[in-house]
């Protein structure tokens, strides 16, 4: 779609089924089991769609996806799927230059890196910088070295590397500005450094919602089935936002959808939002 100056694309790389322990499973959903009935009666399915930005100067890439081939039986596993989506629009990983990570957990960062046949680890998009909350960054270390509950969630043995290799910019930051149009903005929650993304030009607005909202099933709904860090920041900063993204007739962006597209919210006869039937 277009968002005045901006494209934006949704890249989505099938739907996984979730586990209790918060874990996604490896292989797709296959075409047959994902019917409506059938996604209906198994609520463990998420989508996973990373978002492609580009005004055409910058080319900003918001969460990566799980970085698996198409084919889960495929040798070329050093070939990413959000790159295959990428090939759909005419974009070269090479021409990112942005990466905006709404928190580091594995099915939104690991797309970020592959290790190349000669093992060594690679970002997937080396002319980017990476940008992620400093206090995210610490915790995610900090559960990794003490295996806490939470280290299940974090897969950051690439990620060392890519450090390392000048590849993230940490910020500290409340809100901040990435490129004109385009602004971070801190809310915890989910996790102590969780972020969403703000899109604005030309008086239109856009949201990507990262797991504040993962999918419109949470609209109205306010513990993202228990995993949530801190449940009150989270249901604070969800209402805060959707009250303004409602008031600015925003567009909205959801991570783990299974119907990944944009939408509006409009309010039911009970105040609650629902999906505005776009034209």
């Amino acid at each position: 779609m277009q968002l005045g100056r901006f494209t934006i694309e949704q890249l989505s790389e099938g739907q996984f089924e979730l586990f209790a322990d918060g874990k996604i499973n490896r292989s797709p959903v296959s075409e047959t089991a994902g019917t409506e009935s059938f996604i209906k009666k198994n609520d463990s399915l998420v989508g996973i769609n990373p978002l492609y930005v580009s005004d055409g100067t910058h080319h900003v890439i918001v969460d990566a996806g799980l970085g698996w081939g198409l084919d889960a039986k495929s040798s070329y596993e050093d070939v990413s799927n959000i790159c295959t989506n990428l090939d759909i629009f005419g974009v070269k990983p090479t021409d990112i230059t942005h990466v905006l990570l709404t928190h580091l957990h594995y099915p939104h960062a690991a797309g970020i890196s592959f290790t190349d046949k000669n093992t060594t680890t690679c970002p997937t998009f080396p002319n980017a910088k990476c940008f992620v909350q400093q206090s995210e960054w610490d915790f995610a270390l900090e559960q990794v070295q003490y295996q806490s509950i939470h280290s299940k969630y974090y897969n950051l043995d690439d990620l060392y590397r890519l450090y390392a290799d000048n590849f993230f910019e940490l910020i500290d930051e409340k809100e901040k500005e990435i490129i004109p149009g385009i602004t971070l903005i801190k809310t915890g929650g989910h996790t102590p450094g969780h972020q969403v993304v703000k899109i604005t030009d030309d008086g239109n607005t856009a949201y990507f919602l990262g797991d504040l909202v993962p999918s419109a099933k949470q609209l109205n709904y306010y513990d993202v089935a228990g995993r949530d860090l801190n449940g009150v920041q989270a249901k604070k900063m969800k209402t805060r936002l959707l009250r303004k993204a409602y008031n600015e007739n925003a567009f909205l962006y959801f991570y783990h959808d299974l119907s990944s597209k944009a939408c509006q919210l409009q309010l039911n006869e009970d105040q609650n939002y629902i999906l505005k039937e776009l034209k």
